[in-house]
């Protein structure tokens, strides 16, 4: 019924759409109550992450998101604060105020000192078994967290449903990763191959090269490495988004839904018509109630 509810409402969405277009700048300046915890998950300054958590006892569902921009750790002509965790912490607070714990964390990208192949996949991985050690004082529930992504975040959370499936002599291996219980991709492209020509369409730069060190042929370890595709199936329920810019390039969601299906895997496509790229970040506006009540479907 959660889905369903979820499913009409985006169809809805066009027909309500009476305000102006979400901003970045307007996202940061959102009010949002500070979280219960800041955590170190590592040693570098940029790995840490933001706890918060309902006022129920638990044992909680989390919901870990992940932010975008490129993966890059700032764009042009954009607040070095658009690229980082403090855009979702409007969403992480509205999440949490709906009954799961947040836990938003921020990486090393493109530009930081580590950042790129391999640091950034393996700080989000850090960051996600990190759960595992702060569970037990917390009362979070293990068996089901449900990774959050937005953007280019959208791309690095698929990849931790699939990391698990990693050969030991990667770059980007983990022993023991966390299983995911579900993905939510918010409008970020799913995998890094086919994105990579349409890297200037999507991103102010030359995004996924500079990410992984060069062109498919240049690095292909890192792209069979630091992509889902690769690994299908992911054994999890995958939901992608689809807003502004996914909507420009559909291809990469049919084709990447198309591959994910014929291996088994369970995926739905929410199209948040009329949407752009951000709108769905406000949580009080109709795309982002709409996406609150499609994660919350997954954590059940």
């Amino acid at each position: 019924m959660i889905k369903a509810a979820v499913y009409l409402l985006a169809l809805l969405l066009p027909c309500t759409l009476l305000q102006a277009q979400i901003r970045p700048d307007a996202l940061l300046a959102e009010k949002v109550r500070d979280a219960d915890h800041r955590l170190t998950y590592g040693s570098d300054p940029l790995q840490f992450g933001e706890l918060r958590l309902p006022k129920s006892k638990g044992p909680h569902s989390v919901a870990m998101l992940v932010h975008g921009g490129c993966w890059a750790d700032h764009l042009p002509r954009l607040d070095p604060r658009a690229t980082a965790y403090d855009l979702v912490r409007p969403l992480a607070a509205a999440l949490t105020d709906a009954g799961i714990a947040t836990w938003n964390v921020e990486y090393r990208r493109v530009g930081n000192p580590g950042g790129g192949w391999p640091g950034t996949f393996q700080d989000i991985a850090a960051a996600t078994d990190f759960l595992r050690k702060i569970a037990p004082t917390y009362n979070l529930d293990l068996a089901r967290v449900v990774v959050v992504g937005h953007s280019s975040g959208g791309q690095l959370v698929l990849w931790l449903a699939a990391r698990a499936k990693l050969p030991p002599s990667s770059a980007v291996y983990t022993k023991a990763a966390l299983k995911i219980k579900a993905v939510v991709d918010i409008d970020g492209p799913p995998d890094l191959a086919s994105t990579q020509p349409l890297e200037r369409k999507l991103c102010p730069l030359p995004a996924v090269t500079d990410f992984l060190g060069g062109t498919l042929a240049e690095s292909p370890e890192a792209y069979r490495d630091g992509s889902a595709q690769s690994f299908l199936p992911l054994g999890v329920p995958q939901q992608i988004v689809v807003a502004g810019l996914l909507r420009g390039a559909s291809e990469l969601v049919t084709s990447y839904e198309r591959l994910a299906k014929e291996k088994g895997d369970a995926v739905t496509v929410l199209s948040l018509e009329g949407a752009n790229h951000f709108d769905m970040l406000k949580p009080d506006s109709s795309y982002g109630e709409a996406l609150i009540q499609a994660i919350l479907s997954q954590t059940k």
